[in-house]
């Protein structure tokens, strides 16, 4: 590029290969702009194929896009019991949900660090240098060769605010602590939900066992209705219906294999593991539950309000939100900084057939600017109104939370009551049912009873251990649920946590 000067004007031109880079550009933009209208679906009728589409489908076939670096790869032995702690421990190493909540508080902590830097000083250097040749016009008209080599070191500290970086770091603290807290708020989902399948799932064999009892009951029914019709004590009917209840208890058990079934693939999952992994689970031990939970309500309601996670990072939004107030407030107010540069220039002067000629020199200089804008088109006065209606909305959500959790710790706390109520009324009806249908059945294989009575024995003796498993389980479930209402269920231990910047 090059100017000549005529007369005090000054024209610029371009040579050829600058001229066809910008020709080239300028069409590379108008196919895009042409081609851009295809980004779409052609019409909202039915689906398409969008451009490029099949690559994305190749690339998920690629098992390698689905490994994390610094993930646990677990390994399930497939002849090993495993115990609930230990399917805890599988599940918070494993589970995606854990280390995506630890990236966030991870990004949290850098985002510290980053407002923290603006208490620092800002360091430009920049350098150049240029060549321009001109026609100078004296007593006739001559070739001026001009170049210039320049390098320059800014500076740029910010010293009052009014509080504005201030309040900023104070909000990406409050950041920090809501990323940590929900860190450990999903490990307590997580627990709860390993902890709930894996009851589900001893659930679900008990009432395989239960089905498989029933079965046999039902059976054992069938055999003595037809000894009594080999006898002349019993009719064709009462055998019809025997075998009518048989294959209804078969049936059942079938159905109970099916819930077994989906309880163990939903165990599985909750571990974060594929559902095709062959785990073997120990049962639950036998335990005698007291008859009313160990804490009171009351209690319990003050411990979840003091460490909830989810009160927390409510709490820790609303500091947020209070410190956003603050710093758009310290907007209106103004900047004031340090600014310096130093630097140093050379400029060489070849002119006509003259030697060349000019100057090479240093330069410094510094000083404190006052920043106030005073007109921005109402963005300040915006802003901070956006700021004021978010501080109400987060106070509304500590609110709302507070409500919610102990709604929550109320109906744990009840259903964990009623459930412990019922073990004593569950254990006593078995029982009884056990009872009748033995005798029934005696009476009914010696001609003293009706198939009738025995048929219905059998029916209660099959509901009440039902009942007994549901009752049995419900307190499992409860207690759990009651540890994570309060905030009890995963919680870290006293000495980790200290404040920290990182998780």
């Amino acid at each position: 590029m090059y100017s000549e000067v005529s007369g005090g004007s000054k024209i610029k031109f371009f040579d050829g290969s600058i001229c066809l880079y910008a020709v080239a550009v300028l069409l590379g933009f108008i196919s895009f702009a042409a081609t851009g209208k295809e980004v779409v679906a052609p019409s909202p009728d039915r689906p398409w194929s969008p451009p490029g589409l099949s690559q994305y489908e190749a690339a998920l076939t690629n098992k390698n896009l689905y490994v994390q670096a610094g993930t646990t790869n677990v390994v399930i032995d497939p002849h090993k019991i495993y115990s609930l702690p230990e399917l805890i421990d599988i599940a918070e190493r494993n589970n995606p949900k854990t280390r995506i909540a630890w990236e966030r508080a991870r990004a949290a902590a850098q985002a510290v660090g980053l407002s923290e830097s603006t208490y620092y000083p800002y360091l430009a250097a920049s350098a150049g240098a240029a060549y321009q040749r001109q026609l100078a016009v004296l007593t006739s008209v001559f070739p001026a060769n001009i170049a210039e080599e320049d390098a320059t070191l800014d500076v740029k500290w910010l010293l009052f605010d009014f509080g504005g970086r201030r309040a900023n770091v104070a909000a990406a603290k409050e950041q920090l602590m809501l990323a940590n807290v929900s860190f450990n708020a999903t490990h307590q989902k997580i627990v709860f939900a390993v902890t709930k399948s894996f009851y589900d799932n001893n659930i679900a064999q008990q009432k395989v066992m239960v089905a498989e009892s029933a079965l046999a009951a039902a059976q054992t029914v069938g055999d003595a209705t037809q000894m009594r019709l080999d006898h002349g004590l019993a009719t064709k009917p009462n055998v019809l219906q025997a075998e009518q209840q048989t294959a209804q208890a078969a049936y059942d058990l079938e159905a109970a294999r099916g819930d077994l079934s989906d309880a163990q693939v939903a165990l599985v999952d909750s571990l974060g593991i594929l559902p095709s992994t062959q785990l073997q689970v120990a049962d639950v031990a036998e335990k005698h539950f007291a008859a009313d939970p160990e804490e009171s309500l009351d209690d319990l309601i003050d411990r979840a309000l003091s460490q909830r996670p989810d009160l927390v990072a409510k709490l820790a939004n609303l500091r947020t939100q209070q410190d956003k107030v603050r710093a758009a407030r310290a907007a209106y107010y103004p900047k004031i900084s340090l600014e310096g540069s130093a630097g140093w220039q050379k400029i060489d002067v070849t002119a006509f057939h003259d030697p060349s000629f000019g100057n090479s020199k240093p330069g410094y200089g510094i000083g404190l600017a006052i920043d106030l804008p005073l007109f921005d088109g109402f963005a300040r006065r915006n802003k901070l109104k956006i700021a004021e209606s978010e501080l109400h909305g987060a106070e509304s959500e500590l609110t709302d939370t507070r409500d919610t959790a102990v709604r929550e710790v109320w109906k744990a706390y009840t259903d964990l009551k009623t459930a412990l109520h019922k073990q004593a009324t569950a254990d006593k009806l078995l029982a009884a049912a056990q009872s009748a249908f033995d005798a029934s059945l005696e009476a009914f294989r010696n001609g003293l009873g009706t198939y009738v009575d025995t048929a219905n024995a059998q029916r209660n003796i099959a509901a009440a251990r039902g009942t007994l498993v549901d009752t049995r389980a419900a307190i499992f479930i409860s207690t759990t649920a009651l540890a994570l209402s309060v905030g009890d269920l995963a919680k870290p231990p006293a000495e980790n946590n200290s404040e920290s910047k990182s998780p």
